[in-house]
This record gives structure tokens, sequence and C-alpha cells, in this order.
């Protein structure tokens, strides 16, 4: 069962950032079952796109027998992580944080099977030994082994004390340390002797590892997995701009899957090293071929299969389903409910109320700045309703370019699109 070498595989794939004593985690995960743990602080009622590469690799040692455990942060979700936040988090209740913790509980159910195991939990939250958790024991047990002078020189805290604007809090300061604990109660109770998480956690992983071995004496391991970022450089997260998250009601699994197939040409072969168990060489031999229609190919793999890991078989069929109908003019059986994606987030999307002729609701879609612009792309043959091509500049809306009662597709050429949503 472990024959493979699970930490060479994540090499070539290049999905290790840092990792300590390698050698020695090498030789415990191929003789015998590990418990190896992930946190996921619940700050949002959804995880997003940023969360599914450790959630791959939790699945990925449970597929060859070891023992993952998602650890939830019901309580250090109240306290909130500063790594590499450029300003203080927004402190949440624990009733929302509660709330919230349910949602992303299913998520996280649809990469790791909660009954694999019949002894020891897969799922675990940390408010569990917090909530009674004394400041002067916290103080005596954990604060005794930490030195401030280390603390404060970990990068994630001084970027933050060195911003003259925000600073940082004592609270957010003290993140590190309630991390560590959680390495140290989890080693105690449940042998876990593996950290992973992404490159920004590596001085807490390497604080819960300090504390694991004052307290126990035994050593225990630290993995960091390269962070998911944007063109920027900036690493994707719940509070940054145009987040991609795994909850379809706050981004569709039309959107989803259009994310993927919109990723440059330079991270294709990246992102499938990274989140499928397409065969090595086989990537090695699309990033040499290097060609455009083989590519795009590869793109649409990539989409199709992350979308139905998240959204399931009907996600990635609603998904395609829209897209052969936008890009291809396809009309292919599209949906009520595929509609209901493109307002939510697919397309342009305007209400109206009272038909219209088509001049004044180009204007009204700004899919053109005046009727008389719109008169000339009418005649010009680039307008089309449901895809299907007007040149009559006098056509009037009529009950039949209506769909489900509701919704008009109108195209401009071949990629600006606006979703007419009619209102009584």
């Amino acid at each position: 069962m472990h024959k493979i070498n699970l930490i060479n595989e994540f090499k070539v794939r290049n999905l290790i950032a840092q990792i300590t004593n390698e050698k020695k985690i090498i030789h415990e995960i191929n003789n015998k079952s590990i418990s190896l743990y992930c946190g996921f602080d619940v700050t949002a009622e959804s995880l997003h796109i940023g969360h599914i590469l450790p959630l791959l690799c939790l699945k990925r040692f449970q597929e060859f027998g070891h023992k993952p455990i998602a650890l939830i942060g019901g309580a250090t979700s109240l306290i909130g992580d500063p790594s590499f936040k450029t300003s203080e988090r927004k402190l949440n209740s624990l009733e929302l944080v509660s709330i919230w913790k349910n949602a992303i509980i299913e998520q996280i159910s649809l990469f790791l099977d909660f009954n694999i195991h019949n002894s020891g939990k897969t799922i675990i939250d940390n408010y569990e030994w917090f909530k009674n958790f004394s400041l002067l024991k916290f103080l005596r047990i954990v604060g005794k082994n930490f030195s401030v002078n280390k603390m404060i020189s970990k990068d994630a805290v001084k970027r933050r004390i060195n911003r003259l604007d925000s600073g940082i809090s004592f609270t957010e300061f003290s993140y590190n340390l309630l991390q560590a604990y959680d390495f140290s109660i989890l080693y105690r109770k449940h042998n876990v002797i593996l950290q992973v998480g992404g490159s920004d956690q590596w001085g807490n992983i390497i604080s819960g590892i300090d504390l694991v071995r004052r307290l126990y004496g035994n050593e225990v391991f630290g993995l960091t997995l390269p962070l998911l970022v944007k063109k920027n450089g900036i690493k994707f997260g719940k509070t940054e701009n145009n987040t991609i998250w795994l909850d379809k009601n706050k981004t569709s699994p039309y959107k989803f899957y259009q994310y993927w197939i919109n990723i440059s040409d330079y991270d294709i072969c990246k992102f499938l090293r990274f989140f499928t168990n397409l065969d090595i060489l086989k990537i090695d031999d699309i990033e040499s071929c290097n060609s455009y229609i083989e590519l795009n190919k590869y793109k649409l793999f990539l989409a199709e299969y992350l979308t139905k890991l998240v959204h399931g078989e009907n996600g990635a069929k609603s998904a395609k389903r829209i897209s052969s109908y936008l890009f291809h003019s396809n009309f292919v059986d599209i949906k009520k409910t595929d509609f209901f994606q493109l307002e939510q987030d697919g397309i342009p999307s305007v209400k109206i109320s009272g038909i219209r002729d088509l001049k004044q609701v180009l204007v009204d879609s700004s899919l053109s700045v005046s009727r008389t612009q719109a008169k000339n792309m009418i005649l010009a043959n680039s307008i089309a309703i449901n895809n299907i091509k007007k040149t009559d500049d006098m056509y009037v809306i009529s009950k039949n370019d209506i769909l489900y009662g509701r919704y008009t597709l109108l195209s401009r050429g071949k990629k600006k699109f606006c979703l007419i949503c009619w209102e009584n």
C-alpha cells in the first residue's frame, strides 16, 4: 500500500515548497500508516480555490492508507491568522463562525472520505480544547516555550510591525502560539506527526514542531505546498477581490469552469501537475509540445476535472452546456438553472421592464452607446438574440425572444454578451 514514495511524487509535481527532515518523514510514510493534518480557519462561509491544493494533498495521503485530519479552526478563526496579510482581520462572532463551519465541513467532505477509518476522526474543531483553556494555563504551558525575539523575526510578523499605518495587534501576534498548540494536542491525542499547509504557514508549522519537541521530546514534521497566486503574484484569499469560491451560490459552476479554461498557457502544465493525477511524463510531453490546440485541450480537461470534483457531474455538465451555448452558438437544451448561473455571475446582466425595440435594448445593456451606433451594429450583422442574428434595425423584442418567461441573451460579435432579465 505504501510502496509509492508520496514525497517524491509531490516533488516531481513541484508540490513541495518546504519540508522538515525529508529523509525521516519518507521513512515514516513508507513503513506505516501515519496521521497528518491541515488546518482550515473559518473566516468566511466558503472555502475558495486556494484551498483545493491542501485538500487534494490530504486526499492523496488518504488514498494511500494514511489518516488525514482536517482541523477546523473554530477557535483560531475568532483570532485571525496575520500571515502575509497587510491589515488586521475583522473579528467574527462565535455564532457566525459556527454557521460557516457547517458549510465548510460539507465542502471538505467532497475531498475526504469521513467513513474510511473505523477509529479516529477525520475532522476536528480546535474549539474543543480552547473553549475552556484559561489564560494562565495557556501562558504556563505554551507561552513560556516561546521567545518573543524569535516570534518578531518571522516574516509575517516583521512585515506588519514595519507598517506604520497598521502594525499588528497582540491578538494576531498570539495566533502563532495557538496554531502551535493545535499541533501538540493533535500529536498527543491522535498521534499526528505531520502538518501540511500553504507556504505562508511555514513559521506557524515550525512553531508547532518546536512545541511538540519541548513538551514531549519527540520529533514531528512539516510540509508546505506552493501558494496558488494570481497573475500579479498575490495569493488567493477570501478577503481579496474576485475570489473564486467553492460554494456554488458565491461562484457559479459556470464561472468556476471558465476560470480554469481562461488560465494562461504558462500555468496549464503547472496546474495539471498540481491538481490532477495525469502521468507526469504525459504532462512533460504537453509542455514540450507547446501547441496552442493541445494546451487548450488540456485547459478543457482541467476545467472539467476540477468542476466535477467541486460541483459534481451535473455542475460540470451545466458549465459545459452554457459554454457551448455562448461561445459555439450551440443551442444545447439550455436550462432555466443555467440562466440562473449566468444572471448570478456568468456574464453582465441588466433588468428591464416593458418590451422595447432592439436598438434601445442594446443601449440599455451597454452593448451600444447610442441608438445610432446600435442601428449600425444591427445592419453590420454583428447582433444576435439567443444566438440568432438580427439584421432588421426596426426589430422589436417579442415574447418569442424571452426564454423561460424572463431571459434574453443578447450578443455583440462573438465575445460580448449581456443577459436581459425581463421584469413584469
